[in-house]
């Protein structure tokens, strides 16, 4: 529920010398998106091992809003195959299913994103975070605009994707040494929901179809192919 959600963030606020952000939805009949599942407790040894095992190698991150869930995939750089090594909850994400389009729509953005080495921040107020890229090309070619959407720690969040402390790590480590070993960028691609044609046939009313049939050809690809979008 929005209400004990809100403050929560408000307490956090008040006791934390560093303001966390509010979850909240600005759109009066709100897509009700399923409660987030426990989050992820992990110790920095696990964090440690996951790191190391997949240490450099390709990564790749697929968001699916609906099922606020976010995919850790990486190449094996031998065979070339990519695979999911973790599925992670997202804990806070504010707004509805559809794009972001305006500077403090509270909406988290749709779309393909890039992460590269200047979005690190590793002294981030939620703890670690890096910026997705957003506004993309297709973005700034609408006349779209925001900045600064981020995937961080914490469990509250406008706009960006929060994903907790212990699993943030994970994540963005796992992102660094991917940027440190050579790897350009991180491809980041998230979509309102798995986007097989039976969803996408109960959402052909939306005023987001036209743009949900774009990104459909991204969720189609990795689902054929098993590797991000080449967009």
């Amino acid at each position: 529920m929005i209400i004990p959600q809100l403050l929560y963030c408000i307490i956090l606020m008040l006791i934390s010398s560093t303001p966390a952000p509010i979850r909240i939805s600005p759109s009066p009949e709100p897509i009700l998106l399923p409660p987030a599942p426990a989050p992820i407790i992990i110790s920095p040894a696990q964090a440690a091992i996951l790191t190391k095992q997949h240490h450099g190698k390709p990564a790749f991150i697929r968001i699916i809003k609906e099922d606020l869930l976010l995919e850790l995939w990486v190449q094996d750089p031998v065979e070339k195959r990519w695979r999911i090594i973790k599925s992670y909850p997202i804990l806070g994400m504010s707004g509805t299913l559809g794009p972001k389009t305006a500077e403090g729509d509270y909406q988290a953005p749709e779309g393909f994103y890039a992460v590269r080495v200047g979005a690190l921040n590793p002294k981030s107020r939620y703890h670690l975070s890096f910026n997705i890229g957003y506004p993309n090309a297709y973005d700034r070619s609408k006349g779209y605009t925001g900045s600064f959407i981020m995937v961080h720690g914490s469990d509250c969040s406008i706009g960006c994707f929060a994903m907790g402390d212990p699993a943030i790590e994970e994540i963005y480590y796992l992102v660094e040494q991917s940027l440190k070993k050579g790897q350009r960028s991180i491809p980041v691609q998230v979509y309102p929901f798995a986007m097989t044609e039976q969803r996408m046939e109960k959402e052909q009313d939306s005023p987001h179809y036209a743009f949900w049939r774009e990104i459909q050809a991204g969720w189609l690809h990795t689902e054929l192919e098993q590797q991000p979008y080449p967009h």
